[in-house]
């Protein structure tokens, strides 16, 4: 079956330049944006109750900008001045760029991993010394903690903020062909707001590994698969997907 309408479960780009808006153009298909999980920051008296004290902390490890977020939101209604020395860990250049939002960047100690969790995990041996912070979601990668821990550093995890699902009532009676998915949170907020969701007609996307095992384990199909190693991308998957089904 012919693919006319794609629905993407992230928010909508916010430039222009986006492959999305590039691959709607050029194989016709109307691609809608629409989150279907959020995050919401965890209230500092919450936060206090995971005994953390943010000026027993050297280092800040950042795996995604809303880490980097909800770190200064949190030292801010705590009141604590983030101290010029701190060193801060990103596990991405975009984290790292996006830290700029809130320090002058050239002036702080910053270390940037390539982009896997692992390879920041490198650098951070080589600072044994400090003692880190982990702000992160509700939701956390095993492979952090492990990773954290197999190096022998001295660290503490702490929630700053939680994955909420979002309300997609709206969608009752929408129908797309494409569903996207980025995580197995999306996975779960699809059932949480449809319990009788039967697939029938519509592929299924499904970008990393756990994703597409919990699309698998839900009992869905996955039609479309990335990053593969010809397919880095979700835009290259559904665009050779989208070749592959509307030439007929």
């Amino acid at each position: 079956m012919k693919v006319k309408t794609i629905l993407v479960s992230q928010p909508a780009p916010k430039t222009e330049t986006s492959p999305y808006f590039d691959l709607s153009e050029k194989q016709k298909v109307k691609i809608d944006f629409r989150s279907f999980i959020h995050v919401e920051g965890i209230p500092v008296k919450d936060i206090r109750a995971q005994k953390i004290d943010l000026s027993k902390f050297t280092a800040i490890i950042l795996t995604s900008r809303n880490a980097v977020d909800h770190f200064f939101r949190v030292a801010e209604e705590m009141r604590f001045s983030v101290p010029d020395a701190m060193k801060y860990f990103c596990q991405s250049e975009a984290v790292a760029y996006y830290l700029q939002k809130y320090v002058v960047y050239r002036k702080r100690k910053i270390y940037v991993g390539k982009r896997t969790f692992p390879e920041l995990t490198k650098l951070i041996k080589k600072h044994k010394e400090e003692k880190f912070l982990l702000p992160s979601s509700d939701k956390l990668k095993p492979l952090i903690p492990e990773e954290l821990d197999s190096i022998g550093i001295n660290w503490k995890r702490a929630d700053f903020y939680r994955t909420v699902m979002s309300d997609l009532s709206d969608l009752e009676n929408v129908f797309y062909d494409v569903l996207v998915f980025f995580s197995p949170s999306g996975i779960d907020s699809l059932y949480k707001n449809f319990p009788d969701f039967q697939q029938n007609n519509t592929r299924i996307a499904a970008f990393g590994a756990t994703t597409i095992k919990a699309v698998e384990d839900a009992g869905l199909t996955c039609n479309v698969i990335a990053p593969t190693p010809e397919m880095p991308s979700m835009t290259m998957a559904l665009e050779r997907y989208l070749k592959e089904v509307n030439k007929k």
